[in-house]
């Protein structure tokens, strides 16, 4: 497991692009969609639409898995 963020591809609305997160977050995502029943691009694609101008995907990502991780 790496500390550093590595990059992740994602489809968004059919354009490619690329996320870097820690493998801790990238799995916790991953999980989310699973448990959720969802595909990852689509949970992206979500999170993307509704993160303000001032957040990056990445750390929208990042912010929407804490987010989940503290409602358990």
């Amino acid at each position: 497991m790496s500390l550093r963020p590595k990059k992740h591809s994602l489809t968004l609305r059919g354009h490619r692009t690329s996320v870097s997160l820690e493998d801790d977050f990238w799995n916790a995502f991953r999980e989310i969609a699973t448990k959720d029943g969802r595909a990852i691009n689509e949970l992206a694609a979500e999170i993307d639409e509704t993160r303000g101008a001032d957040c990056g995907l990445a750390s929208a990502i990042r912010l929407f898995v804490l987010h989940r991780l503290q409602q358990t």
